[in-house]
């Protein structure tokens, strides 16, 4: 009888620490195919064409501006690139120039990798980053590691979502990926 017991604690404490298990919703692969919303931390290159003085990249800054020459600050965090081209030309016009020509990229933006991998850290996102690939430049794998799936922190709309997913999953601009450990 007392095995039988035993037996059940040690199911229920097993099934409890899997109780965290999160799948991602679907929000997280539908914001794939959305534009980029710029973020504190990123940085975009503005062109102003033949306005080679203003043409250079910016630092979004904590509260989530940029630092224009001649208009002031510019708000980026939480507006597209277009948006922001939009922004830039329209206060361009207001006794600067006549019609300017604005065009905004992003430069840079990170990823964070945490957890089991070589090199925890902040590292440069590129355009169709999978798992195995921020894994790869945070040093690989500890041998400890689970490479079957990590949870991903991601925020959608404003609202901070986490989820588990396989590590052939894309990742988007500003994701955390957390590699767990594995049980055996």
């Amino acid at each position: 009888m007392k095995s039988h017991l035993a037996a059940a604690i040690a199911i229920s404490i097993f099934l409890a620490g899997c109780s965290g298990y999160r799948p991602a919703p679907a929000a997280f692969h539908e914001a794939i195919n959305e534009p980029y919303i710029v973020d504190a931390g990123d940085r975009i290159r503005v062109t102003v064409f033949e306005q080679e003085t203003l043409t250079n990249t910016y630092a979004v800054d904590q509260s989530g501006y940029i630092a224009f020459p001649l208009v002031g600050a510019i708000a980026a965090r939480g507006y597209t690139v277009q948006q922001i081209e939009g922004q830039i030309a329209q206060k361009l016009r207001n006794g600067y120039l006549r019609d300017p020509d604005v065009s905004v990229e992003v430069d840079r933006y990170p990823v964070f990798v945490m957890g089991e991998v070589g090199a925890a850290g902040q590292y440069s996102y590129v355009p169709g980053m999978t798992v195995h690939k921020a894994v790869a430049a945070a040093g690989g794998y500890t041998p400890r590691a689970n490479q079957n799936n990590v949870d991903i922190t991601r925020d959608i709309n404003g609202k901070v979502m986490t989820g588990r997913v396989t590590t052939s999953d894309p990742l988007m601009p500003g994701d955390t990926i957390y590699v767990r450990e594995r049980f055996f």
